[in-house]
């Protein structure tokens, strides 16, 4: 089972790298989004830092859903997806191995960039750390829940509109918590609880989404 999951972990990362400007799109956008926020309210440190947090998570999580779309279609459009729900592989682990190189192709650059713009909107250094962990615990979530939503939209006309309003409710633990986290730090209350929680929401979704992403993808095949 494990040589299933690197097989497909394997062939995407393998076609994300000769299609470059596909997920490079994702990570732009990361960059424009958090970036025009200070333009908008103004130069001013104290507001910057405040609503700092906030906008770097809610760019977060928009950069990961415009990417989501693609996490089965280029693979059913081309017949390979058939494929492999009909090979010994379990429908569970490919949906893991998938939702796993989407975090990698799309969630690590994140966490690259993430410090750079925390500086552009004054955030402190153990706030900068703390962004960066609540990223590292939160950025699989929208990677997990993605998969449950690209796989109950696949093949369907209109499928990036309903992908969104399908997946963005279930993003919003996440966003509070992950927020919130630096928030915490900033306001000197800690981030533990909303790092527990995080914590917590990521190992529920790590044992619930790929199974229900499973099922709605053969289900959606049928």
């Amino acid at each position: 089972m494990h040589r299933f999951l690197q097989a497909v972990l394997w062939r995407d990362l393998t076609l994300a790298a000769r299609r470059r400007g596909d997920w490079l799109i994702a990570q732009f956008f990361f960059v424009m989004v958090a970036s025009l926020f200070p333009l908008g309210v103004g130069p001013e440190p104290q507001m910057l830092a405040r609503i700092g947090p906030g906008v770097l998570w809610v760019a977060a999580t928009l950069a990961s859903l415009l990417s989501l779309s693609r996490l089965f279609a280029d693979d059913h459009r081309d017949g390979s997806l058939e494929h492999m729900l009909l090979s010994s592989g379990p429908t569970v682990l490919l949906v893991l191995g998938k939702s796993l190189a989407h975090w990698l192709i799309y969630g690590i650059p994140l966490l690259v960039i993430a410090p750079v713009l925390g500086l552009q909107f004054n955030l402190p250094t153990d706030a900068i750390v703390t962004l960066e962990i609540s990223l590292l615990l939160g950025t699989p979530i929208l990677s997990l829940l993605g998969g449950v939503g690209a796989a109950l939209t696949l093949g369907l006309r209109g499928g990036g509109i309903l992908l969104t309003l399908l997946i963005l409710p279930l993003y919003v633990p996440a966003l509070i918590f992950g927020a919130g986290a630096v928030d915490g730090v900033m306001a000197g209350t800690g981030a533990e609880a909303h790092l527990s929680l995080l914590g917590a929401f990521l190992v529920l979704s790590f044992m619930i989404a790929p199974w229900i992403a499973a099922a709605a993808l053969r289900v959606s095949l049928e």
